[in-house]
């Protein structure tokens, strides 16, 4: 078997192995923070959990898919080492900014469903209170 095939081959494996292992552990380790920034609606945070792993996956294969072209020809055991490196790294980082990007959005949604229930008071106000006396120093 040629060379680059062998990297095709091995580039591919180790990527979606890679996409499938991150997406699910985002997936089952996501579920709480959905839930929370949901407040505690767990129907819809399974639903948009499913929906953000579904995205990833197209995402990601559609970039490991896309970037599987190797720009030469490998001609030994030392370049095909150097081209999955290059390729796996840049797949590896891609995998990181989504999902450094998906925790900094569903962390701004957060913040703001924190501060709407923090606006709300505690208890109804049951009057007026009357301005302090001035005092003279």
């Amino acid at each position: 078997m040629d060379l680059t095939v062998t990297t095709y081959v091995t580039y591919l494996a180790i990527s979606v192995g890679l996409t499938i292992w991150v997406a699910r552990t985002l997936s089952r380790n996501g579920r709480v923070f959905l839930a929370d920034v949901l407040k505690g609606n767990e129907q819809l945070a399974e639903a948009v959990n499913h929906l953000l792993v579904v995205g990833f996956y197209l995402v990601n294969l559609g970039f490991v898919a896309l970037y599987l072209k190797a720009a030469d020809a490998v001609p030994d055991t030392r370049r095909l080492v150097e081209a999955l490196s290059v390729k796996l790294g840049v797949v590896l980082l891609v995998l990181g900014v989504l999902h450094l990007t998906n925790v900094f959005v569903l962390n701004k949604i957060r913040r703001r469903g924190v501060m709407e229930r923090e606006q709300l008071p505690p208890v109804a106000p049951q009057g007026w209170t009357g301005a302090a006396p001035a005092t003279g120093v």
